[in-house]
């Protein structure tokens, strides 16, 4: 619910789930709430407050968020109070963040297989059986996201597989605590993640569950394709039709996924990177920076395969250890990274879906031949 880093990628970095906030995971890259939570009326947080106990206690910030629910949303204060009060302001997730934070960094001055030890945690023999597995138990779901929203199983299968193992690995961090500790207590990035437990209150509320008994990444994701509770807001279906959105439900979070690709422009049918031959001398690498088709030309790229009616790229760079790799990424590569802002991510992602497409391709392969019998 993406931009996190996902929940598995940092598992050797200590993480998705990001799912998706850039600067967070998983996670994170997923879409982030574009209203800002301002403070409430009172001048005077503790106005009307009674958190007295707790890891939170007579936290300035704690204290005007929950006249900020209040006022706003009419939230229950002796409910809120309750569960703030009950929260653990956990040193580990603020540990966790400050890992994450943006530093200077000088690059390599040459290849060092930086994509190799990245895409060998996610497409391994283990990893895509499971991927198989999970793709035929869930079919039918598959199926009907790629009618309904136009994004293909490989894609889906893909993004939860990175994210979290097809639900092997959904993160043990309770996640008031997690969005607690970040909004009341962690400076840098408190304005982003007291929108995003304002919104996680709020799906409590809503879906009528126990905010204390919620788990996932130490950043806020959540469920099967690690959303952030923004990207819940915006993206997250009923997929099952049971009245309740449930991203902990295979099922609710292949429709989700699909949902959110959709509505980041994910065109059906169209191709994801395109393989190049040279390189792009005196040109911005990364999915950022597009150019007209020409102008890779010139600078010495060339696609292997048609471009389609692509007329302008990014030029991705991939380190393979020896040398480079070169790929022209178009619009639908560029799609994948607003669930997580890193080449490496979506590349991943790309890879793994159709190692797993052309693996259950393989193992119904003797039932076709049967049947064709």
């Amino acid at each position: 619910m993406r931009t996190l880093i996902p929940l598995l990628a940092l598992i050797p970095l200590l993480s998705a789930c990001s799912s998706h906030d850039s600067d967070t995971n998983q996670s994170s890259s997923q879409n982030n709430s574009n209203v800002a939570m301002t403070a409430p009326h009172s001048d005077n947080p503790s106005d009307g407050a009674a958190l007295t106990g707790g890891d939170f206690a007579h936290n300035e910030n704690a204290l005007r968020f929950i006249d900020y629910m209040v006022d706003k949303h009419r939230y229950d204060r002796n409910q809120l109070e309750y569960w703030i009060s009950h929260a653990k302001r956990l040193d580990s997730v603020i540990s966790l963040m400050d890992r994450q934070a943006p530093t200077p960094s000088s690059r390599p001055s040459g290849p060092t297989g930086a994509w190799l030890r990245y895409r060998k945690q996610f497409i391994t023999p283990d990893n895509i059986k499971n991927g198989v597995a999970f793709w035929q138990q869930h079919a039918a779901a598959l199926d009907r996201a790629y009618q309904l929203y136009g994004v293909p199983p490989e894609i889906i299968v893909g993004i939860i597989g990175v994210e979290t193992r097809w639900g092997r690995v959904l993160g043990k961090t309770r996640l008031l605590d997690a969005l607690a500790t970040l909004s009341f207590d962690y400076p840098r990035r408190s304005e982003y993640f007291s929108r995003e437990l304002e919104t996680f209150l709020l799906m409590a509320r809503d879906e009528h569950v126990d905010a204390h008994e919620l788990r996932g990444s130490f950043a806020g994701a959540m469920g099967y394709c690690q959303f952030m509770p923004s990207s819940y807001k915006s993206f997250a279906v009923d997929f099952n039709h049971d009245g309740h959105i449930n991203l902990w439900d295979p099922e609710d979070a292949i429709g989700s996924v699909a949902h959110y690709f959709q509505a980041n422009g994910w065109t059906p049918g169209d191709a994801i990177a395109i393989r190049g031959n040279g390189q792009a001398l005196g040109l911005k690498y990364g999915f950022e920076n597009r150019y007209p088709v020409q102008a890779l030309t010139a600078a010495g790229l060339k696609p292997t395969k048609s471009l389609g009616t692509h007329t302008e790229a990014s030029v991705l760079r991939l380190d393979v250890g020896t040398n480079y790799e070169y790929w022209y990424g178009l619009s639908n590569f560029y799609t994948i990274t607003r669930y997580n802002k890193s080449v490496h991510y979506s590349m991943a992602v790309w890879q793994l879906g159709d190692a797993v497409k052309h693996a259950v391709g393989e193992s119904e392969m003797p039932t076709r031949v049967a049947s064709s019998n």
